[in-house]
């Protein structure tokens, strides 16, 4: 049986591999596409066994090394924890359903090859593999973090043609260059010593004290270098608005789900790696964890709130999607925030609390992906049906898009927080362990009212993006759209939606399932201060069950608020027939206007024009 490095290794090799002859069948979009699935699917497939090997103690104890080079000094190893398990096994489940999804999608693009498109797509796959297994800080996570780089790049500008596409890749490579230099840099700053392994993880993690205690300025210039690095690649704020709109609205929606997705959170997985995992616990006392976490949580917090702010404003689909997706980064990062800044007081309530805030921000990363991953391949179809992703454009799809309408939904109430949607479990968790947590860190409670109120913003802007495609009235461009035939995607393209959505809401309602998984991850993950917070993690008292937080209180009880909803909603339905009054369905009276003209329906545009006139200096103001 292989190990989850040698399993790992494999699957990027089977993905170059994968890329080599999906280049050779490109002349045939059809079976490049296949290839390209089964592919994927068998790295997949690696990768969920590795994960599921780690997570129940059967991972290696030490790093592997498969790779020596004694002319030059480096080593290439390898390592699978609890921690790089969950992102790994988060890239495994959504490229999975991009990849099928991309079948028929590349389809449409009739100027542009699959040779351009599947090598990459499998290329970049790869590239995440290793970036989130290796140890090595410096020259092997240099190249990994090219192989991830350079496809994504290339994927961006896939319509190359298109004068938009094209700048915006060249923003985000320009910027995904600057983040590598950055964190090589603090990478650089850390290392001591000589030999093959200077840059390795555990040799930086060894020599930290020492240097904390000769050149804490160093150590903390490090640090900075890794807060931006990392930042920039998830879209924190500032960095996220240069890069993330015009990138995720110019890829292909396939691929702009896997940038959401999957390639933002290797920028949490290496904050929260650099943060929580290098520092040895012995060095606590000397490294102002404390302070750094006021920063995390704040910069979250500002995140979170512009991303919406601006995102509310939008009025193309994957725009908007894109701002919302630097406002969820913000979510992830204000509950890693919150557990770096409650971790170094040692109390041991304050601990529960620090492992709930972490644990939230990392089913925030998964469930993130999952709904924002279905959002984006549900504007794919969109697109597809009527060719355009202007919001104001369109109107009245549910008629001729049933499935993907509710699927959208699903994924608009998971995304703004609605209770027994998977977007809410991971909110409330973050929510709960801050507001707790305020007592040791006052600023954690602003932080928390400023994301209850942004989850509110953002349930508002997915009702103007659900209500203006599929409940308004039929725009002139989706009834021309449909005169010229059916405008639901075929059954390859409506599975990954299925799937997706159902994941929502099942981790929305057995949520013990997700904090089960964080639970043997943190096991699994001792390095750093990873001991301390497995052995405070919170513990589940059933499938049903919440979470069970300090002094034994219920974070969330998912039977219990479904049975709560399910009379509520019981008794609204008995009290509205009690009148027998019957129902008509007729067409609204337009005082005479012309009944199909789009511009009497109420479009996009009509939505929050006074958040947008007063929050005008926020930026993010939507293309004309």
């Amino acid at each position: 049986m292989m190990s989850p490095e040698q399993a790992v290794v494999v699957s990027i090799l089977i993905c170059i591999a994968g890329a080599v002859l999906t280049l050779l069948v490109s002349q045939s979009k059809v079976l490049a596409g296949w290839l390209a699935f089964l592919t994927t699917t068998a790295t997949a497939v690696l990768i969920f066994s590795a994960v599921a090997n780690v997570l129940t103690g059967g991972g290696s104890a030490h790093p592997v090394t498969f790779w020596t080079m004694p002319n030059t000094g480096f080593e290439l190893r390898f390592y699978v924890d609890g921690l790089s398990g969950i992102f790994l096994g988060l890239v495994a489940v959504m490229a999975v359903p991009a990849a099928l999804y991309s079948i028929n999608y590349v389809k449409r693009f009739a100027d542009y090859g699959a040779g351009r498109y599947y090598p990459h797509l499998l290329l970049f796959l790869g590239g995440m593999y290793g970036l989130l297994s290796t140890t090595d800080m410096m020259w092997y996570f240099f190249i990994f973090w090219q192989l991830m780089t350079l496809p994504s790049f290339a994927l961006i500008r896939y319509e190359h043609k298109n004068p938009a596409s094209v700048r915006a890749a060249n923003v985000y490579l320009i910027l995904m260059e600057i983040a590598c230099i950055g964190v090589m840099v603090g990478g650089g700053i850390l290392a001591g010593g000589s030999g093959a392994l200077k840059y390795d993880f555990d040799t930086v993690s060894e020599g930290l004290p020492a240097l904390l205690g000769a050149n804490p300025g160093a150590v903390g210039l490090a640090f900075a270098l890794f807060l931006i690095g990392f930042g920039i690649k998830m879209g924190m704020w500032p960095f996220g608005q240069f890069w993330v709109p015009e990138a995720y609205k110019g890829a292909p929606s396939p691929i702009s789900s896997l940038l959401s997705s999957v390639l933002s959170k290797s920028g949490v997985y290496g904050l929260m790696r650099c943060f929580l995992w290098l520092v040895p616990a012995s060095a606590l006392p000397d490294f102002p964890l404390g302070k750094w976490g006021m920063v995390v949580a704040i910069l979250g917090t500002v995140t979170l709130f512009t991303g919406t702010m601006q995102a509310l404003k939008q009025e193309q689909t994957k725009r908007l999607l894109a701002f919302h997706s630097i406002g969820q980064i913000g979510y992830i990062m204000l509950g890693t925030g919150v557990c770096m800044a409650l971790l170094p007081t040692g109390d041991p309530k304050l601990v529960t609390l620090a492992v709930i805030g972490l644990c939230g921000a990392l089913f925030h990363s998964v469930n993130h992906g999952l709904f924002k991953g279905l959002l984006f391949l549900n504007a794919g179809s969109i697109e597809m049906a009527t060719g355009s992703q202007e919001l104001n454009k369109l109107g009245g799809l549910m008629k001729y898009m049933p499935l993907t309408a509710v699927t959208t939904l699903i994924a608009s109430f998971s995304i703004s927080g609605v209770p027994l949607f998977n977007g809410f479990v991971s909110k409330w968790s973050i929510y709960v362990a801050a507001v707790q947590g305020s007592g040791s860190a006052r600023y954690l409670a602003v932080c928390a009212l400023v994301a209850i109120m942004t989850s509110a913003l953002t349930l508002a802007s997915f009702i103007k993006f659900f209500g203006v495609s599929f409940l308004s009235r039929q725009s002139t461009l989706v009834i021309a759209s449909a005169g010229k035939g059916k405008l639901e995607v075929g059954g390859l393209m409506q599975l990954p939606q299925l799937f997706l959505a159902a994941a929502c809401i099942m981790l929305g309602t057995v949520p013990a399932i997700a904090y089960s998984v964080m639970k043997h991850a943190l096991n699994a993950s001792r390095q750093g201060f990873g001991a301390t917070l497995a052995d405070a993690a919170p513990m589940m008292s059933g499938p049903w069950a919440g979470l069970d937080a300090v002094n034994g209180t219920a974070l969330f009880a998912p039977l219990a608020l479904m049975v709560v909803l399910g009379l509520v909603f019981l008794v609204t339905y008995v009290i509205s027939k009690l009148g027998g009054a019957t129902r008509r369905v007729a067409a609204p009276w337009l005082c005479g206007y012309v009944l199909e003209a789009d511009c009497y329906r109420y479009s996009a545009h009509n939505f929050y024009g006074e958040i947008k006139r007063y929050f005008k200096w926020l930026g993010g103001m939507p293309k004309k």
